[in-house]
């Protein structure tokens, strides 16, 4: 490892109080399981959440223009592959400061505030990522059939599945089927596709392939999540448990209420679905 990796103006602690405001700005679904976990797993966990953020607010940016988004995504990309990235994060987002977010622009925090020893393993995922997002801004997001569906939820999710599994395993070796963490992370954005697809259609944006309707949809996003529920049923570190029955409690939740019409969970609901797992 390079000399000055963490040679940096602020603290490690300063980096992660910083972090965990921003975690908490960011994430309404991962921001409670993340501040559950463990010391270096909160920082394993977090500092991935953050760089995958990072990558998704340029892809969702409604104002950017597509050609900027896959120049941007494309670069991270490439330059993720690098043994140190930091400094040319920095040069590539600098004159993009003032539109960019804060999550964003400080994608080089969030690779200094992950552990060594994980760190490779999620600048991987993350510029797998974002190469798939900018594959699918230049496609404009148009989805015909369920095989560009699983393609597109495997891109922006999925691979959030495949990286916290190699977490898991680099903390205490515990371990979990990847293709079943793919479908962890499917079932999740199935249910965000469905709560925000109204929302998506006033920007001309549609992630339901081709001639499906709510039905279909709320059928994959079962079929996921239930894949899902296997994937953590032979995880026997509590706290790990945790953190992933946490977002799939509140994923099967949400895909409930959704199917009876509602538009979210409502507060109380939520609250006591996270105490049920914790066990309050």
């Amino acid at each position: 490892m390079k000399k000055g990796w963490y040679d940096t103006v602020k603290t490690s602690n300063h980096l992660h109080t910083e972090a965990t405001e921003v975690l908490k700005e960011t994430s309404r679904t991962f921001f409670i399981p993340i501040s559950l976990l463990p010391e270096g797993l909160k920082e394993g966990v977090g500092s991935a959440y953050l760089c995958m953020r990072a990558i998704d607010e340029i892809e969702d940016d409604p104002e950017m223009e597509s050609s900027l988004k896959i120049q941007l995504l494309s670069s991270i990309s490439t330059i993720l592959k690098e043994d140190d990235p930091r400094e040319q994060l920095n040069e590539l987002l600098k004159p993009h400061q003032n539109r960019l977010p804060e999550v964003t622009s400080r994608i080089s925090d969030w690779v200094t505030y992950c552990p060594e020893g994980i760190r490779k393993e999620v600048l991987k995922s993350t510029s797998i990522m974002a190469e798939g997002m900018a594959k699918w801004v230049e496609k404009e997001w148009k989805i015909t059939n369920e095989e560009e569906l699983d393609d597109y939820t495997y891109t922006v999710a999925g691979l959030v599945g495949v990286m916290l599994t190699d977490i898991w395993n680099w903390y205490d070796g515990t371990t979990a089927d990847k293709n079943l963490g793919i479908a962890f992370g499917r079932g999740l954005q199935a249910v965000n596709i469905l709560r925000n697809y109204k929302e998506d259609e006033t920007r001309g944006v549609s992630f339901f392939p081709e001639g499906w309707n709510l039905d279909e949809m709320f059928a994959y996003a079962q079929r996921n999540l239930e894949l899902a529920d296997l994937y953590i049923k032979d995880i026997d570190n509590t706290t790990i448990l945790h953190f992933c029955k946490i977002p799939l409690t509140l994923a099967h939740g949400t895909l409930q209420a959704l199917m009876e019409g509602k538009e979210k969970m409502s507060r109380n609901d939520v609250e006591d679905a996270v105490n049920k797992v914790v066990g309050k």
